[in-house]
């Protein structure tokens, strides 16, 4: 059972599906200390975001398909087209 609050890892894969992120700001922004609230690693165990590899520019993190369907069944919006 996810122990973070659905709202934010329904944000968390909102702000991904916009735009690819690179994998530091994703952990600066959204990794925390604090057992109780584990939005990242939520959403990584749920297969609704992953890493992947991004040439010279490093890890970008991305919404998967699965992030996306969740997001649409939530009535969430996702501006950017995939790559």
């Amino acid at each position: 059972m996810s122990s973070a609050p659905e709202a934010l890892v329904l944000d968390l894969v909102e702000w991904v599906a916009k735009e690819p992120r690179p994998y530091t700001e994703v952990l600066d922004t959204w990794r925390t200390s604090c057992p109780r609230l584990t939005v990242w690693e939520d959403a990584v165990e749920r297969g609704l975001v992953e890493r992947t590899a991004a040439g010279a520019s490093g890890i970008l993190v991305v919404a998967t398909p699965l992030g996306r369907e969740l997001l649409s069944a939530r009535g969430r919006a996702q501006t950017a087209a995939r790559r």
